[in-house]
């Protein structure tokens, strides 16, 4: 998969079948959405190519008030890939791309800027300053500029309810990791490289691999039971700890730290990918660290049950 940075220099632009959308989680619904304009592309002979923005249209227009996000880039983009995506484009969403008007949209970005030559959305999608392109002008220019368009229906569970962005962020931030799985259609995960942190929890007894959250609002936040992929064949037991660590740092930064049970290896540098299994509880500031190492070890405890019990298995790791 070939993902670009803004639109591909005329070099690289080719026909394609393109669909376009923040794809946040790339939960079912996408998925149905991608395996249609798939299913299109190779029937017209055609690479598939997603564009997609950064940041988000709504984080862009209203920063304070923006819903938390259910994924980072990169594991946007290895679903993405996962959904036999053939190019990405990440659009930088800035003032000059948000005041495009509709029909300049449609000239410099799908027409020059893509060469599409279909085209698919969803039934909310909406395009131009002010959001004032919708369907049936996306049609319309369509048909004057020689692209097919199509839009898709929002995709529905067993009980009528819509499968959704806002859904899952809904069940991240309540804590429901059982009804995130079932929306995404696999496993809640976060990825990305481990990095070296201020040594704190080893001087506490647990040391932790430390990833950075690039956004300030995660859907999910939170003391964690999770396995870690990528340091063994198989996923490893863990805990971690997801949010703001309000009391060893007011900085107001985002930090993932897992603490991975019974594993003492060099992870640095290395990415990782990190499956959320259960909420143990929210993040609370402690007194001092004493009272910290004490709820750490709690949580320890909480998660070498929770794997006694998911696996059977009555010898734990120590």
């Amino acid at each position: 998969m070939k993902v670009f940075r803004g639109l591909p220099n005329a070099e690289s632009r080719a026909p394609c079948a393109l669909t376009i959308g923040n794809f946040d989680g790339v939960h079912r619904g996408h998925q149905a959405l991608l395996a249609h304009a798939r299913a299109a592309a190779q029937s017209l002979n055609l690479p598939l190519c997603v564009m997609t923005f950064e940041p988000h249209p709504r984080e862009f227009f209203n920063p304070g008030g923006a819903p938390p996000r259910i994924s980072l880039l990169r594991d946007k983009l290895e679903a993405l890939e996962r959904a036999q995506v053939d190019r990405v484009v990440v659009e930088h969403f800035n003032h000059t791309f948000a005041a495009q008007p509709p029909d300049a949209f449609i000239q410099d970005v799908i027409v020059d800027g893509l060469h599409a030559r279909w085209v698919m959305v969803g039934d909310d999608f909406r395009y131009g300053a002010r959001r004032a392109g919708d369907f049936a002008a996306l049609q319309r220019a369509g048909a004057a500029h020689g692209f097919a368009v199509e839009r898709m229906a929002t995709l529905t569970d067993g009980n009528g309810a819509r499968i959704s962005s806002s859904a899952v962020r809904a069940a991240l931030m309540a804590g429901d990791l059982d009804a995130a799985a079932a929306l995404l259609g696999r496993p809640y995960m976060i990825s990305g490289h481990v990095v070296h942190g201020q040594k704190l929890g080893r001087e506490l007894g647990f040391p932790t691999l430390n990833l950075r959250v690039a956004h300030k609002r995660p859907a999910l936040a939170g003391i964690l039971v999770v396995r870690v992929h990528g340091l063994a064949p198989t996923p490893l037991p863990a805990v971690a700890s997801l949010g703001l660590r309000p009391t060893v740092d007011d900085s107001g930064r985002i930090l993932l730290e897992v603490n991975v049970l019974g594993w003492t290896g060099n992870a640095y540098g290395k990415v990782v990918r990190i499956e959320f299994l259960k909420k143990l509880r929210d993040e609370e500031r402690y007194v001092d660290l004493p009272a910290l190492s004490a709820a750490i070890q709690r949580d320890v405890a909480h998660a070498h049950a929770y794997f006694d019990q998911a696996t059977g298995i009555t010898d734990r790791i120590s």
